[in-house]
């Protein structure tokens, strides 16, 4: 809680030398005496503090889950700064004199929670909570510091914020469950201007009630209250200028340019000793820099390296300047720049802004980016921004100083060790230094340019650039009096410039012709080098940037401004530094990401209180931090740590394993492997009802990734640089070669059986539906990749070794009871001596079911052979490589149709790439078929081949195969209309089934008449929507515009879902209290929530007193297999709805054995209270506890969930960049139990399925080993890419008897409208083909065409066309 008592701080021991590391953590003092200097923050707060919320996401600062606030005093200014930092890049030796705040300092459970965390919790934005205080920490920060801003006082309860500064304050923060919609809204409630009326879905107050009754319901926020004030005894410290004593931390803080030369030039380096020259240490989240290095030398206490300022010639930037500072600078409205400047500055730091994350940037300096750049080739866009104009940097060599141009640096061999970055220097632009005779009214014109998976950052760019012009008017147009054009990050060394262009235009009168020869130039001088990712797309994007910059320039009146700017003659050349038109890159500063968006949610109280949108149970701790994951549980004494070794090669004969590390000197205790399983166990890592999967390859590994070993280390640190470290060698001599592809299965007859009743039957005879067709399409082809997990929390356990042979596992998993047994035949004891507990997961997906197996496993296997405790935490890049994830697949069809539209027949030839193992892979062509058959196809006949290939093992994942079999039912209907040349959403339309088809097609799953509500959603969305009345507006836009297209889509799902059987116990504490038991986990889905909610219901209906508000009183704990068997999977959907069954019937029961004593008691006193009614209870021996096994009847086991989504995307033609503009979801809940949750999960699910149809690129090597291994490259949706309007409405569709309380799922069945994105993206781009062909450039070909999955910037360029820009200034020549 804001402004609640500090902790009383001590004073220093004594014997603490002034040389002792010493900080401060949430109010606490900490004294260090020594430590090794590679120790991070993130290391140190988890291992050796009582703080758990900085969690462990990546490691890399891509994913903001560590973050935390630092709080720096300057005891000059007597000011203390606070930012916002990634902890795990963050090395613990820089925060002397520091206080560090996390989310558990600003509030708990104990001290009350703080304004932020009630919000969080209110707004429904945390589901499985592993992101969440990372969340509050990024926005807490941005909190703090607007206090300080300069701006008139906000209204009573909000801060300084605008609404688009509370968005993008977590721009850099992934979440894999919320969708991030919930989570803006909690951050915009703070914000100066947000109108309350327009935030979403809340506990706080409900629709239609006045302003001022939602403000006095909201968690009062007071700005004038300050949470871990920077404590005294740290300012007393800084002002004696105490510095780490660097005998005992190998870390030196040299105060000046002297004093580092002496280190430099001393036997810091000729004794052969390793150095680190750093700032904020951020480059180690994109190398991985595992090296041990003798010395660390921290430049930010140098002056002349942290200084920015504006001299004579321009302004200077010291080397050890941040990123954020330097944008602060530069978007100074008090600096003072030279007119000609200030936009130009603000353009470069508007770009700056795009650069990784927030936390990132208030920690990487300038020259820290610049030497990555001229070291190790990093594609930086500060070292193209720089050169764009003209800067100089300064460089220190031993004694010797230099400065050299940018474009000089960048071209010499990288720099050595005794090399030092000193500072930038960044000229005014000044056209009168130039050689040549301007006129007098010339202009300076700049932009910069980004082409990147994301648009606000995190991600690096496909391609940067910025450019420089110096035009004057002229009576034909502008004359470019002098050009500069920096390109970057495409597939070269480093940042360059197009000289020849340059020098081409210099001088020029700026014509269509021009423009055309310039663009020729480009594409000699921007050419990737070999074996550089999307390297034509690349070239494609540098000549599209260069249009986008001179287009301007051209006469208004020339067809090539097409209405983007007003001309270059008069006020716009005046203005020419504003860039107006159709492709802007102006500023953004000032919108906000989001529009407001509606819920429309419908409470039903038939059942109180199931059915309220209650607070999602755990939220408020999940958001201070206090919530216990597997990881966060304490090391027991003597713990070890693992890490493992995986294969490189699709199959191999593994000859041995080394280490280039010293394995002695990181404390390695042991290598596991096959060979030490027991002779009673087995080499058995997972199980499914169709086989087994080995936990450690023998002497032969079967797929890049598989596992080889497993090194037990003194620490999790230690076992990671070990195990990355090992040099395996392989031997192929005499084997076959691996099966990569599923066309090299086929012919090799390499495939898994798939049991009779997993096959799905074919419906209707194919060949007399052939027949009755109209038109027919033979060879139609659609291929499906892959989908990683991105989980929050990767998996993780901890294997504790007990009395009697026994062996208890901390395990993040989905199914504990099928690792119970799994790890009792790994060891070869019985069940009953595995114990496996699970009380929430971070995330799962399907990806912490079957693959967390072998993970729990090795630690168990680790455990019971060294007999101590172990644990792992995969590190995110293992993560990647060793889980697999979604199936992919490759999908031929014939298809016949009618000349309205309607299909008559349908056969499908699809193999599923499974993988190496069979994991769950022979249910998959069931699942495909199932949303496939959503649509009425007259005939349908399949031919389902399950390959078994040497790629690493495909396993479930959210929705798995029923979103490939949705989109693959939407791909063939987009190919019949553009046959057709229909529209698309009418031969959807003539397609949907009535409620007889629907029976033939999913028989007894389809219920009966009134249960399908498809239709009605259909046409409610429509109007909902206004679809009509848009696609009329999109038509206009479209001919309007050139380089910008739209598209819109409306597409069903129909998603089968099978109810499970799941075990459930209550039991009522004495004090009237309840705990509950369930076979389902937490992973995030609210199960939970339900399950309270259930149980306080049924157990209400015993009548008494005391019940009103029984949902407080009610605590689900957690898995544990040897308290409650059978418990299952938690997949597929229904888990929630069969645990709150289950626990009905432990209910039912319970009440059942009260009701005779309440009778009794009633007779007696009157009314009975609950609390009396539970103690009497206890104390006449009535059984307290029930135990429920549901298992549902065969004729409701299986139902059929209906939704539909209308998406509105515009593309940008010239960079194939997409803009999702709006989304309407309507999906039908049933009678919800918790409309909250299920919103949450329909918007979560959604967002997943963006990430799938347009953004996750799955990439792996030529042995099939995953490459795409990390945040920096596998982009997961963020804040920024989501629906800028997302409305859901929650269908409350009435009485379901064969439901639980008429409730149906919500989990998975929403992730295939996410097609509706991909749908509209081809529409948007079916419009550029459109006007590629009519420009007679598209080489004869029609409009049919596939779009790949993902659709990510390459592919929608390619298919608008990479030569589109060529293609459209010839047609111009041509016309002229």
């Amino acid at each position: 809680m804001e402004g609640r008592a500090q902790k009383k701080i001590p004073e220093p021991g004594p014997g603490i030398g002034d040389g002792v590391l010493v900080f401060a953590v949430n109010g606490l003092k900490f004294e260090v005496p020594s430590i090794d200097p590679s120790t991070t923050l993130l290391e140190f707060l988890r291992c050796q503090t009582p703080f758990k919320s900085v969690k462990l996401g990546c490691g890399e600062g891509g994913c903001g889950a560590c973050v935390v606030m630092v709080s720096k005093y300057d005891p000059v200014l007597d000011q203390v700064e606070e930012y916002s930092v990634s902890s795990c890049l963050t090395l613990l030796c820089s925060l002397n004199g520091c206080s560090i705040t996390t989310s558990e300092g600003l509030g708990n459970s104990k001290d009350g929670f703080h304004p932020i965390h009630q919000r969080f919790a209110g707004f429904h934005a945390s589901q499985c909570g592993f992101c969440t205080p990372g969340m509050c920490m990024s926005f807490f920060s941005a909190l703090t510091n607007a206090k300080k801003l300069l701006r008139p006082e906000p209204p009573v309860g909000f801060s300084k914020l605008t609404i688009s500064e509370a968005e993008t304050a977590v721009v850099g923060n992934l979440c894999r469950c919320t969708g991030y919609r919930p989570v803006a809204d909690a951050c915009k409630s703070f914000a100066s201007n947000v109108d309350l009326e327009d935030l979403g879905l809340n506990v706080f107050w409900r629709t239609g009630e006045p302003k001022e009754v939602m403000l006095s319901k909201l968690p009062s926020y007071d700005p004038s209250l300050t949470v871990n004030e920077y404590p005294d005894f740290l300012k007393d410290r800084l002002k004696l200028a105490v510095k780490l004593d660097s005998n005992n931390y190998s870390w030196h803080s040299p105060t000046s340019l002297a004093e580092l030369r002496s280190f430099l030039n001393t036997n810091l380096v000729d004794d052969g000793s390793s150095i680190k020259l750093l700032v904020g240490n951020t480059g180690i989240g994109y190398y991985k820099d595992l090296q041990h290095y003798d010395k660390y030398i921290d430049l930010r206490h140098i002056p002349e390296l942290s200084i920015i300022r504006r001299n004579h010639g321009g302004i200077e930037i010291g080397a050890a300047v941040t990123i954020a500072r330097l944008i602060s600078y530069l978007k100074d409205d008090n600096a003072n720049f030279p007119s000609n400047c200030t936009l130009v500055f603000r353009k470069i730091a508007d770009h700056m802004e795009k650069i990784a994350s927030g936390f990132v940037r208030n920690s990487a300096s300038i020259g820290g980016n610049l030497v990555m750049a001229q070291r190790k080739n990093f594609p930086s866009d500060i070292a193209t921004l720089l050169l764009a104009v003209d800067s100089t940097v300064s460089i220190a060599t031993c004694d010797r100083h230099e400065v050299v141009t940018l474009e000089d640096l960048l071209a010499r061999a990288p720099i050595g060790s005794r090399s030092v970055l000193l500072g930038v220097q960044v000229p005014f632009p000044d056209p009168k230094r130039k050689e040549i005779i301007h006129a007098s009214d010339s202009k300076l014109y700049f932009e910069t340019f980004r082409a990147a998976p994301r648009p606000l950052g995190n991600a690096l760019p496909y391609l940067n650039a910025a450019f420089f012009a110096d035009a004057s008017p002229h009576v034909n147009g502008v004359i470019m009096n002098d050009i500069k054009l920096a390109y970057g990050a495409f597939g070269t060394k480093h940042a360059t410039r197009a000289r020849k262009v340059e020098e081409y235009l210099s001088g020029k009168l700026l014509t269509i012709n021009v423009l055309y020869e310039a663009i020729k130039l480009v594409k000699t001088e921007i050419i990737p080098e070999s074996g550089s990712s999307h390297a034509a797309y690349r070239i494609s994007v540098a000549v599209s940037f260069l249009f986008q910059f001179l287009s301007p320039f051209l006469d208004a009146g020339s067809p090539v401004s097409d209405g983007l700017s007003n001309g270059i003659t008069g006020s716009v050349l005046n203005s020419c530094l504003e860039n107006n038109g159709e492709f802007s890159n102006g500023r953004m500063e000032n919108l906000s990401l989001l529009s407001p968006a509606k819920q429309k949610v419908k409470s039903v109280r038939d059942y109180h209180p199931v059915g309220e949108p209650i607070v999602k149970t755990a939220a408020a701790i999940q958001s201070s931090g206090e919530a216990v994951y597997v990881d966060d549980i304490p090391s027991p004494t003597n713990c070890l740590h693992g890490a493992f070794i995986y294969s490189t090669k699709p199959l191999a004969r593994v000859k041995s394993v080394d280490f280039k590390s010293d394995s002695q000197q990181h404390g390695v205790t042991a290598v596991i492997s096959y060979t030490d399983i027991p002779e009673v166990g087995e080499n058995v890592g997972s199980k499914t009802i169709f086989g087994f999967e080995p936990l450690f390859a023998d002497d032969l590994t079967r797929c890049a990734g598989e596992r080889i070993a497993f090194v037990v280390a003194e620490t999790q640190k230690s076992a990671d640089i070990v195990a990355s470290s090992a040099v395996v060698t392989y031997d192929t001599e005499n084997l076959d070669p691996p099966i990569l592809s599923v066309e090299e299965a086929v012919e090799r007859s390499s495939f898994f059986d798939v049991p009779p009743f997993l096959y799905p039957k074919h419906i209707g005879d194919f060949s007399k539906g052939m027949a009755e067709a109209d038109h027919k399409i033979t060879s139609g082809e659609v291929r499906i990749g892959s989908q990683y997990y991105f989980y929050m929390e990767t998996q993780t356990a901890l294997a504790v070794p007990d009395e009697d042979n026994c062996m208890v596992v901390y395990s993040s998993i989905q199914c504990p009871e099928y690792l119970h047994s799994v790890i009792a035949k790994c060891l070869g004891i019985p069940e009953h001596n595995v114990r496996v507990v699970t009380r929430r997961v971070g995330g799962g997906f399907g990806g912490k079911a079957i693959r967390a197996m072998p993970v729990a496993t090795a630690c168990a296997l680790a455990a019971h052979k060294l007999r101590r405790p172990v644990r792992i935490y995969l590190n995110r890049k293992t993560d990647m490589i060793i889980t697999g994830g979604r199936h992919p697949m490759k999908i031929t069809y014939s298809v016949g149709f009618k000349t309205n539209g309607k299909v008559t027949a349908l056969h499908l030839d699809i193999l599923i790439d499974a993988g190496v193992f069979v994991d769950i892979s022979p249910v998959m062509p069931l699942n495909i078929s199932n949303p496939l058959k959503k649509y009425n196809w007259g005939a349908l006949s399949f031919d389902f081949k399950v390959c078994k290939t040497n790629h690493s093992s495909k396993s479930a994942m959210r929705a798995p195969g029923e979103v490939q079999g949705s989109f693959i039912a939407e791909a063939i209907i987009e190919h019949v209309a553009s046959a057709l040349s229909m529209e698309v959403d009418a031969v959807r339309n003539v397609n949907l089934h009535t409620f007889e088809t629907l029976g033939v097609f999913y028989g007894g799953a389809a219920g009966e008449a009134p249960e399908y509500t498809l239709p009605d959603i259909w046409d409610k969305l429509g109007l909902s929507s206004s679809l009509t009345q848009r696609m009329e507006v999109i038509e206009q836009f479209n001919r309007g515009s050139t380089w910008r297209k739209r598209g819109i889509s409306r597409v069903p799902i129909v998603h089968g879902v099978m109810v499970r059987p799941t075990p459930g116990k209550v039991s009522i504490l004495s004090d009237g209290s309840i705990v509950v038991e369930v076979g389902g986990v937490e992973l995030g889905q609210g199960l939970w929530t339900k399950v309270k909610q259930m149980t306080a219901y049924a157990l209400s209906s015993i009548g008494c007193d005391g019940t009103e508000n029984l949902v407080e009183r009610v605590r689900v704990i957690q898995s544990d297999t040897l308290s409650l068997v059978q418990g299952g999977f938690t997949a597929g959907s229904t888990t929630s709805e069969s645990s709150c069954e289950a626990v009905r019937l432990c209910c039912n029961t319970l009440v059942e054995r009260l009701c005779p004593l309440k009778s009794k008691l009633q007779e007696q006193k009157g009314s009975v209270h609950w609390d009396f009614l539970i103690l009497q209870a206890h104390s006449q021996a009535v059984n307290m506890a029930a135990h429920s096994y549901f298992v549902p009847a065969s004729d409701s086991m299986e139902y059929l969930n209906y939704g539909a989504a209308v998406s509105e995307v515009e593309i940008n033609v010239l960079t194939g960049e997409t803009s999702i503009l709006r989304t309407d979801i309507i999906y039908d809940c049933g009678q919800s139990m918790n409309p909250a949750v299920d919103l949450g999960q329909i918007e979560g699910a959604f967002v997943q399925g963006i990430g799938f149809f347009m953004l996750e690129e799955y990439l792996v090597n030529k042995d099939g080993l995953m490459i795409s291994d990390s945040t920096w490259t596998y982009k997961i949706p963020t804040i920024d890419t989501i629906p800028k309007q997302f409305n859901v409405e929650v269908l409350s569709s009435g009485h379901h008897k064969k439901r639980v309380l008429s409730s149906k799922a919500s989990g998975e069945p929403p992730l295939l409208l996410a097609a509706s994105v991909h749908c509209a993206t081809r529409a948007a781009i079916k419009e550029a083909r459109k006007q590629l062909k009519s420009w007679g450039k598209l080489d004869g070909t029609d409009l049919t065409f596939q779009l790949d999955v993902p659709a990510i910037l390459p592919v929608v360029k390619n298919l608008c066309g990479l030569d589109c820009v060529e293609r459209y200034l010839e047609g111009l020549l041509t016309d002229s």
